[in-house]
């Protein structure tokens, strides 16, 4: 405590002390209030005054629940279940760099009682996540806001990791940006290539240097395939890898025991016929180049038939992969 703080922010100190000293297990007493009055703002109040502010914050609409063994929160803006989930994403988010992860893991602490941050005990394995170390990603966030808002194109720096396990420019882009899209775990930005004219999806924790531009931006109405604008369940489920090329219709044959991937993958809106006695006909729209990835990640367990280019060139990555194996076996 700095100094001493005027009787009239008893009110407001006294939720404050309840927000962050009391649960239902932790109900607080007048005296105790007391002490933290005055031990963390140097406020000194009689206890029926404690009483009469209580009951103010009572009237005022706060959830407070008072009894023989005093009184307690008993109602907040997050539980700590909620708050749990919300820390985990935190952690498990690849596009937040260790130093952001602590802060925002700190400010959601700070929402709950000093007895819950006693049990959340793997905040303190931060530095074993992997996380990205591109400090740009926040701002990133608020500039592509602002470009959407202001309808300008921006430009930016497009990196990758090299074998030295650092981020290495490799393109500079000038593109119209139209979404931010939470897909696997990653942040992409959605957006047209001002040079190819196409629909791209970049990696935002790959994007530094992102300045706007005095250009407007082409309406995503305009460009081929989106005059309707945006369909993102279709889009969540064509793109599973966020690659950029058509989508078209592809068929695959499955056993029982991969429904239920295919299914997490591509959601039920897909088409299930039964193809032999315990294998299905799986039908649907997606991204050749993202099918060919994920048929070659579920090889031996489904097979690509159509369209027949596709099946194909999945037939002859898994020749070459085989022959490579044999070669260095």
């Amino acid at each position: 405590m700095d100094g001493f703080e005027p009787k009239k922010l008893a009110l407001l100190r006294i939720l404050q002390i309840l927000r962050r000293y009391s649960d239902e297990e932790h109900p607080l007493k007048q005296e105790d209030i007391a002490k933290y009055l005055e031990a963390d703002y140097g406020i000194y109040i009689e206890r029926k005054a404690i009483g009469r502010n209580v009951a103010l914050l009572k009237d005022a609409g706060y959830e407070i629940e008072s009894g023989r063994d005093g009184s307690y929160l008993a109602v907040r803006d997050f539980t700590d279940a909620e708050l749990r989930v919300l820390i985990d994403g935190v952690l498990s988010s690849k596009y937040i760099t260790a130093s952001f992860s602590k802060e925002l893991i700190d400010k959601l602490c700070s929402l709950s009682n000093k007895y819950f941050r006693s049990h959340v005990k793997h905040i303190h394995s931060l530095n074993d996540w992997d996380k990205t170390e591109n400090y740009a990603f926040f701002n990133n966030i608020e500039l592509v806001d602002e470009a959407i808002e202001a309808h300008r194109q921006i430009v930016f720096d497009y990196n990758k990791y090299g074998a030295d396990k650092k981020l290495r420019l490799t393109h500079t882009h000038k593109v119209s940006p139209y979404q931010l899209i939470l897909h696997n775990q990653r942040y992409y930005l959605m957006a047209r290539n001002e040079k190819w004219e196409n629909i791209t999806f970049y990696r935002l924790d790959r994007i530094t240097n992102m300045k706007l531009t005095d250009e407007k931006l082409v309406p995503i109405t305009e460009v081929e395939g989106y005059k309707n604008g945006i369909n993102y369940k279709n889009l969540s489920t064509a793109l599973p890898y966020m690659y950029h090329d058509k989508p078209e219709r592809v068929d695959f044959i499955a056993g029982q025991n991969v429904i239920d991937d295919v299914i997490d993958w591509f959601g039920k809106d897909v088409r299930i016929t039964k193809e032999g006695e315990e294998t299905y006909r799986v039908s649907v729209t997606v991204s050749p180049m993202a099918m060919e990835h994920w048929a070659m990640q579920y090889a031996g367990r489904v097979r690509v038939v159509s369209p027949a280019p596709l099946a194909d060139k999945i037939k002859e990555r898994l020749a070459s992969a085989s022959k490579d194996y044999e070669q260095n076996v």
